[in-house]
């Protein structure tokens, strides 16, 4: 009995790590060792939570307590009136995540991360883990060609995935020891555990880089993210290793569950043709367990919070959001008829640290111009092996590299080792690939000639992109052609967004926040009610020219291509690249001016007489743009 009560103070203290300001409800004993005490009340609790609440009235009618628990068995519960064979078996199986059947609880298994500390992990997810489609994670890189620029972004997505299951877990038991009224079962914590550790299955070589870059130039006719492919690695690993009966061993509802996780994942399968409620997997009165794994409301997820700490760590950038802070005050608010995630109003600003984290990331290192051309130079690499490269898939089928999406089996294969495989292959069909990527390791990259910004948003397609290098070659700068032949083949156009993750929208207008003397109530924090020092707008289009040759009269002919190729579409000035022949004072409206101001200055200037035949020559460019 001592050693029972010291583990029941135990769990007592991990639900105060959670605790907030808020009165709290009773708690419930859930740790395996406190089954024997519970009463007929914490039963009745149990059963409702696990779904089995119209058997409360059995279990209060044969005064069922934790003692007698262990010992139940089919027959039992058919004295007791419950003969639906079915519904014996899911109430075994409840049970049996209270008590190991053996004659003891399950141990979990703990991994040492060095992010998160010690965390424990269900037997079940350590099986996923031990599975060849999981561990297939090892060998991909977390941040896809970044690591060639900092040396420290090493880790994968190995143990991004462990991470994210593990923080989902503590986020999903916070929310069950804080509000016990959430009837959050075992079943849908392991199930938000299992969806946070398989999220990124579906990732390919170098990440991002395989689904943003190469899929869309290899196969442009077909519409493919790594979610999808998640998905479909999570059911091939299932079949695979005959998995499926053990979730049902361990309680889980197959025929509704499997639905629950796979939403979790990429969220509802048929979100058109749904009505009010669009998910399978869990009734309304769950939608919080939604927003754990992948957040579609407001962004603010387990995900974001374990790859921005992981991250930070890794490229050694700091890192001014803190998740444990949010874990302790979050809680879940009723807001137009649905259950949402919400903390505390004073947290306000720990969120803006953290999209502006999100921010940082991106444009020091996810989007580093040097990053960008690498990842670029890698997709032309795979673009050019891609039919050289044959993988096996099931039934003995052969596939390329862009075609394995289509065959788990195959795709299961496919790792950053591609890479070495291209770099070290004696086929001379891999001939120009392979000088790609020597290029990349003896770092001759292509030359960046600058970065400009249109003056609005643009729908950029791979045409446009095509287009844009074509008149890049076009170009020919005011001052003359310097006698160098440039090509559009030469060029490579490089489109990237930056945001705080819900394109021109703040997130955080989307956010709940409960203050401390009514835990019940959630509202919206408006911008203009925390700081006049937060941005106006949460996104830009950047658009990167490089160049691919390396020799100095085309680099430099290049450089003042791109000027002047910035000026005939009416971009931005480049942070690089100087206006040669064009900086006198009344001819630096060509970046800077508006149109009205452009048409004054030009009339000006063609009055002076002291202007060259150049300068007149581009101010009547201008007069004839506007």
């Amino acid at each position: 009995m001592a050693s029972r009560k010291r583990n029941l103070g135990t769990a007592m203290s991990r639900g105060d790590m959670f605790q907030t300001p808020d009165k709290r409800m009773a708690v419930q004993c859930t740790s395996d060792s406190d089954v024997s005490e519970w009463g007929i009340e914490d039963i009745c609790l149990y059963l409702r939570k696990e779904g089995f609440e119209k058997w409360e009235p059995v279990f209060r009618e044969h005064k069922v307590t934790g003692v007698v628990l262990k010992s139940i068995k089919t027959d039992q519960l058919e004295k007791m009136g419950i003969t639906p064979v079915g519904e014996q078996l899911q109430i075994l199986q409840s049970l049996r995540k209270l008590y190991d059947l053996e004659g003891g609880p399950q141990t979990n298994k703990v991994f040492n991360d060095p992010i998160h500390g010690h965390m424990e992990l269900h037997p079940l997810l350590v099986k996923i883990v031990d599975t060849p489609q999981f561990q297939r994670l090892r060998n991909i890189k977390q941040l896809g060609g970044t690591y060639f620029v900092f040396p420290g972004a090493s880790h994968n997505r190995f143990e991004h995935s462990i991470g994210v299951c593990y923080l989902a877990g503590q986020l999903v038991k916070a929310l069950d020891e804080r509000q016990p009224e959430l009837l959050i079962s075992q079943r849908d914590i392991l199930c938000v555990q299992i969806a946070g550790l398989c999220h990124d299955l579906g990732h390919g070589p170098f990440s991002h880089m395989f689904d943003a870059k190469f899929i869309p130039k290899a196969r442009p006719g077909i519409s493919w993210k790594h979610e999808k492919a998640s998905l479909d690695m999570f059911n091939h690993l299932l079949t695979k290793n005959n998995m499926r009966t053990l979730l049902e061993q361990h309680g889980l509802v197959l025929s509704t569950d499997l639905d629950f996780i796979e939403e979790l994942i990429a969220g509802p399968r048929d979100i058109e043709t749904a009505q009010e409620w669009p998910y399978k997997g869990r009734s309304k009165d769950k939608s919080f367990l939604y927003e754990i794994v992948a957040n579609k409301r407001t962004g603010i997820d387990m995900d974001k919070w374990d790859y921005f700490a992981r991250d930070c760590y890794h490229l050694g950038i700091q890192n001014n959001s803190d998740y444990r802070r949010y874990l302790k005050f979050v809680r879940v608010c009723e807001v137009d008829g649905e259950k949402v995630i919400c903390t505390r109003d004073k947290e306000v600003n720990n969120l803006y640290d953290m999209f502006y984290t999100r921010h940082c990331l991106h444009k020091r290192a996810y989007q580093h111009r040097v990053c960008t051309i690498i990842e670029t130079m890698i997709t032309e690499a795979f673009l050019k092996a891609d039919e050289h490269i044959q993988v096996q898939g099931s039934e003995g089928k052969m596939f390329t590299l862009s075609t394995a999406i289509d065959d788990m089996e195959a795709y299961t294969k496919l790792t950053d080792n591609v890479f070495q495989e291209i770099l070290h292959s004696s086929k001379p069909q891999l001939a120009a690939a392979q000088k790609i990527l020597q290029n990349i390791l003896f770092r001759r990259l292509y030359k960046y000639l600058g970065q400009t910004q249109a003056k609005h948003y643009l729908e950029v397609t791979q045409e446009m992109t095509h287009e844009w290098e074509k008149d890049l070659a076009k170009a020919v700068p005011q001052t003359g052609s310097l006698g160098v032949n440039l090509l559009p083949e030469d060029f490579e156009v490089s489109v990237i967004r930056m945001d705080y993750g819900m394109k021109n929208h703040n997130p955080i207008d989307n956010v709940r926040f409960y203050c401390k003397t009514d835990p019940t109530k959630a509202v919206p924090i408006y911008k203009n009610q925390v700081s006049k020092l937060l941005p106006k707008q949460f996104a830009e289009q950047l658009i990167r020219v490089y160049y691919k040759k390396m020799d100095g009269e085309s680099l430099k002919a290049a450089k003042k291509h791109f000027v002047q190729w910035c000026m005939n579409n009416d971009f931005t000035k480049p942070q690089m690249g100087q206006l040669r022949g064009y900086t006198s004072q009344t001819l630096s409206l060509s970046f800077r001016h508006s149109r009205a101001t452009c048409l004054l200055a030009a009339e000006k200037a063609i009055k002076e007489d002291n202007l060259n035949r150049d300068k007149q020559a581009m101010t009547k460019f201008w007069l004839q743009k506007f």
